[in-house]
């Protein structure tokens, strides 16, 4: 009776170490992931997919594997976001203000499209607005 006894009190512990995971508190998931003071891209919409998190100016996204990939973002930072077509700040530029318009899809003609981001200014040429995304 004692191995019995003993046996089901293993079990027992083994399955409360295998439950107790499981109510802890779920990760972040989306945008939430981002950190507050940073500015991340994803590369799906809505925050999901790959994320980078910046906290400074960064020359080539290509080094963090996101040139061309990013379909949306979030600036959690108190600065505006420059986004290049181009490497080393180059070719035109997207904007992302700073606070709750500074999050959400990028227009798809601007879908993996930016390969550097400028954290605060100076800007560029404007990419502009694609026509019919004006809304």
């Amino acid at each position: 009776m004692r191995k019995t006894m003993r046996a089901l009190l293993m079990v027992a512990a083994a399955l409360a170490a295998v439950v107790l995971p499981a109510s802890a508190a779920q990760a972040a998931e989306g945008y939430d992931r981002c950190p507050d003071g940073h500015y991340c891209m994803f590369s799906g919409l809505d925050g999901t997919g790959d994320m980078i998190a910046l906290t400074a100016s960064t020359p080539d996204l290509a080094a963090l594997g996101m040139d061309d990939r990013a379909k949306s973002d979030w600036n959690r930072t108190g600065s505006t976001i420059y986004l290049w077509s181009d490497a080393n700040y180059t070719g035109c530029t997207a904007v992302t203000s700073a606070g709750p318009t500074g999050k959400g899809n990028f227009f798809p003609t601007y879908r993996d499209f930016f390969s550097s981001v400028g954290i605060g200014g100076p800007g560029g040429l404007s990419c502009g607005t694609p026509p019919g995304e004006d809304g």
